[in-house]
């Protein structure tokens, strides 16, 4: 069987160390011997940190998130799990419901989740029960969560409830037993139709007298007990029932629709174990896996599930993390490697350290995205509560007017005019509408998370899907972000004595050079013993002492300031290798050059394909860096992508927020220092593997670390915004055809209910294709 190798991506903590170790931005790097190199050092291709600043201010300019009430106040944070809501409207008729009671100061639902959070001034029993209290009078089943260390880790089950066909079943018998009444006696038929009419309608009438208590009274509940009781007094009772059941059905259908669309997030929550195997002083015990610390040994056999993001102890292991990257292909992980919660173990049992705090994994990482996604609406969905919030309201209003106005002052028929004004006021329903934004953005974003991509809310949704351009940082995001030793010229010596001298100066250094020239003579088999007397040369470079004899390593434009010139031969040869986007260093003593040492950043293994796939989405591409312009020429040529060179953070942010003004682009980097060219961005999207800094500063991550993602991600999003432009269309239209159908008296109450929870149904299983929605090219 074929297996990625993970230890090939390690190149990300070593950009992580690379951070550490470059001190400022003229690259004037600080060993941890002192080894100081110049400012040409590493000014071309080949070097770690390009166009980043690295000045302790720098790192403190990236911003926080917005602030929300939740960190701001000193309130206590109360939540529960509800069982039973299973759709946006219960969700906001829940909300209404609890932020009218005494001593609450915030009320949050989280649909996608089942959640219901509130803050409350201290923690009080009495409060609890209140709140509690009224969750079940408004039907549902408040599930208190003590701890949020424990909130990820109950079970749930997310199909169907299938109590709710109960009343459906017993509406739909008593109709048909109405029905054969009406076929042999009239009279009693109607009867049977009013009584029918009556037990349906008692349930309905009963929620929407506790909604309108709990400042909810234009809800959908509302408007259908109104209808019905019209009807019945009207003398419309088969009507009345049918519009009864039919709305039965609709919220039934709904439900169904939006437990499948919850599905993906929840299948995140179950990846979790609830039991774990910890070895304490060599004995095996089996805890809980929410009571894990840092530094636990645990031990996790073939075919389970990491409980938390640990280390792995033992000698190599074969993991599955298709459900949180989508990557069906195994990856090798070996001593040492960083693996992620939720992953399964193939092969053997192993061994693991801990490394996250209990509620601070993988999982809970991308639950709490989604979680805080929902309070980043995507702007055509705030537009849409607002619309929502007015348009019932007016309905209302209309219906009223087209009761009263025809009969008063022309003198129309009242029974005509009555029955159209119910009708019309179940076209007020706004349900379809309301849903038709959030049930796409929260399958857009569990089909992203099972797919290795974190997107911050519909906001962030939204505008990836319009974006024009993709401006990325260079080194750890185009580039593997690890220097290699390409080309040994060695003058006065041999390639392996070149080597072992290099490797002495440059020995127990962290630079990322430094450590690619150690390492490259290492895999040459070269034993390296550090050099005696090693200084840095602060603005030249680093020397040492070997065998009595002086050697400096430098850039070559400060060979002159340690050792005798170039002559115009080796001149040529460096002026080639920097042509080629390499970096070069030469090493020296007083009296002669003993040879030339060319380092590269390489290419990602994905960056050619995934800027290929993205010019073919027709977005245009840009490479920002702080390289020279020979080595970002070299670059981009072989990338095939247009660039700006030489550029400081503060440069990058103005080439952002110039092209910001003419068109939208995504700044990609790795979301650290980075991060004020990626907030200018219309959208900043970070690499890595979901870092809280990285998910801080971006509004989307790609947790993979895979440049391929990028290009799905926007196939993604944009069909996300087709859909939510699809719903809408369809959740306005039919409610207009609807709207002069039943003015002009074409259609009737049951076909009105029907138009109403039919269009609820379409939208909610067109938003399920986003759920399900797999580019041609994920694999490209």
């Amino acid at each position: 069987m074929l297996y990625n190798n993970k230890s090939t991506q390690s190149h990300h903590e070593n950009h992580a160390h690379c951070h550490s170790d470059c001190q400022n931005i003229a690259h004037n790097h600080t060993h941890d011997t002192h080894h100081s190199h110049d400012a040409n050092h590493n000014h071309s291709g080949g070097h770690c940190c390009e166009g980043h600043d690295h000045g302790s201010t720098q790192k403190n300019e990236i911003e926080d998130p917005p602030e929300d009430p939740e960190r701001k106040s000193q309130d206590i944070k109360l939540t529960w799990k509800i069982k039973g809501m299973d759709c946006a409207h219960c969700a906001s008729k829940i909300e209404n419901g609890v932020k009218t009671l005494p001593n609450i100061n915030q009320t949050k639902i989280i649909f996608s989740t089942e959640k219901l959070i509130v803050f409350v001034p201290k923690h009080d029993d009495a409060v609890i029960k209140m709140i509690e209290d009224k969750v079940v009078e408004l039907g549902y089943t408040p599930i208190f969560e003590s701890t949020p260390n424990h909130a990820h880790h109950h079970e749930h089950s997310h199909s169907f409830d299938k109590k709710a066909f109960i009343p459906l079943a017993v509406l739909g018998s008593l109709i048909v037993i109405s029905y054969l009444i009406l076929l042999v006696n009239h009279t009693a038929g109607e009867y049977a139709f009013i009584l029918t009419a009556i037990v349906g309608l008692i349930p309905i009438l009963k929620e929407a007298l506790v909604l309108t208590r709990s400042g909810t009274p234009f809800a959908i509940e509302s408007l259908m007990s109104i209808s019905a009781i019209g009807a019945l007094f009207i003398g419309a009772a088969e009507e009345a029932t049918m519009v009864l059941f039919l709305f039965m059905i609709g919220e039934m259908l709904e439900g169904v629709a939006t437990t499948k669309a919850k599905k993906g997030i929840s299948s995140l929550v179950q990846l979790m174990p609830e039991e774990t195997v910890v070895i304490i002083d060599g004995k095996r015990k089996t805890v809980a896996s929410h009571s894990l610390k840092p530094d636990d040994i645990i031990e996790i056999s073939s075919g389970g599930r990491l409980p938390a993001d640990v280390i792995l102890v033992s000698e190599q292991a074969n993991i599955d993390e298709s459900a949180l990257t989508g990557e069906s292909i195994p990856v090798n992980y070996l001593s040492g490697d960083k693996i992620l919660a939720g992953s399964l173990v193939v092969d053997n049992t192993i061994q693991l350290k801990v490394i996250s705090q209990s509620g601070q994994n993988a999982v809970d990482r991308i639950l709490q995205l989604i979680e805080d996604a929902e309070e980043r609406k995507a702007p055509i969905e705030r537009f849409i509560d607002k619309f929502s919030r007015y348009y019932t309201p007016a309905i209302a209003l209309f219906a009223l007017l087209v009761i009263v106005i025809p009969p008063l002052l022309f003198n129309e028929d009242w029974y005509t005019w009555v029955y159209r004004g119910l009708t019309l006021l179940l076209i007020g329903c706004p349900c379809a509408l309301v849903i038709s934004t959030p049930a796409v953005i929260t399958s857009a974003l569990s089909n992203a998370a099972k797919r290795g991509v974190l997107i911050k809310g519909g906001a962030a949704l939204e505008h990836i899907g319009s974006i024009k351009m993709v401006a990325f940082d260079k080194t750890g995001t185009l580039t593997e972000g690890k220097p290699q030793v390409t080309d040994v010229i060695a003058q006065s010596v041999t390639q392996q004595q070149l080597l072992t001298l290099a490797a002495a100066i440059e020995s127990g250094s962290h630079h990322p050079l430094a450590k690619a020239i150690v390492d490259y003579a290492t895999k040459q088999q070269i034993e390296v013993n550090e050099a005696s007397n090693r200084k840095a040369n602060a603005g030249v470079g680093i020397q040492g002492d070997i065998d009595d004899q002086t050697y400096y390593i430098v850039a070559p434009s400060k060979v002159t300031t340690v050792s005798i010139p170039l002559d115009d031969e080796n001149a040529q040869k460096i002026h080639q290798l920097e042509s080629a986007g390499k970096t070069v260093v030469v090493l020296v003593t007083q009296q002669k050059l003993v040879g030339m040492i060319a380092l590269q950043d390489v290419l990602r293994s994905d960056s050619i394909t995934a800027i290929k796939a993205l010019n073919e989405l027709g977005l245009k591409t840009l490479m920002l860096t702080g390289d020279n312009q020979r080595s970002a020429k070299a670059i981009a040529s072989q990338l095939g992508i247009d660039y700006r060179a030489e550029l400081l953070p503060a440069d990058k942010l103005v080439e952002i927020e110039k092209i910001r003004n003419t068109t939208s682009i995504a700044m990609v980097g790795d979301g650290i220092n980075d991060s004020p060219a990626m907030k200018a961005a219309t959208v900043g999207i970070a690499m890595g593997s979901g870092t809280d800094v990285a998910l801080e500063a971006a509004d989307a991550a790609l947790t993979q670390n895979s440049l391929l993602s990028l290009p799905n991600l926007i196939r993604l999003t944009r069909f996300a915004n087709r859909n939510i432009k699809q719903n809408i269309t369809i959740a306005l239209g039919i409610k207009l055809v609807f709207l002069l159908t039943s003015l002009f008296g074409y259609t009737g109450l049951w076909l009105a209910v029907l138009a109403d929870s039919g269009t609820t149904a379409i939208v909610t299983a067109n938003a399920l294709r986003v759920l399900g929605f797999k580019s041609k090219k994920d694999k490209i």
